[in-house]
């Protein structure tokens, strides 16, 4: 969790710096942190956060964010490179919302290791549904 928490520091996002590992095997695959895509201005350059100027709650409308999100960046880097993801490990800072569990769901993570809850009542039920162990760093393993 400490990587996942050294990698967020590199997030561009003004609103919360997230970080995520992948690990199989005890060797990290790949790592993620939440900003603006590659190329793109980051936030602070176009304005601020859309979502903090219209005051819209954490674990709302994440399609008005510009911003990739961790765990979507470090599955995605996996696939850059070649790597599969299939039966590993997510570290991540926050628990992740559904669209990123979607995602975790069909790159076939088998486990997904939080340090923060997210209000995501939706995410947490399809984590559940598919029998992704997800628990809280420090916590013992559950099923969601």
């Amino acid at each position: 969790m400490e990587i996942a928490t050294v990698v967020a520091k590199r997030s561009t996002c003004l609103r919360h710096k997230n970080g995520a590992v992948l690990v199989k095997n005890k060797h990290i695959l790949s790592t993620g942190y939440n900003g603006a895509p590659t190329g793109l201005p980051h936030c602070e350059e176009e304005g601020g956060c859309i979502r903090a100027i219209k005051n819209i709650p954490s674990g709302e409308r994440h399609e008005l964010c510009r911003g990739a999100h961790a765990e979507a960046n470090a599955i995605i880097q996996a696939a850059l490179h070649g790597i599969s993801t299939e039966n590993s490990i997510m570290y991540t800072t926050h628990h992740p919302c559904v669209m990123c569990t979607k995602l975790l769901i069909n790159a076939k993570i088998e486990e997904v290791i939080y340090k923060t809850r997210y209000p995501d009542k939706l995410s947490i039920e399809l984590l559940k549904k598919t029998g992704i162990i997800t628990r809280q760093y420090g916590d013992k393993e559950s099923r969601c």
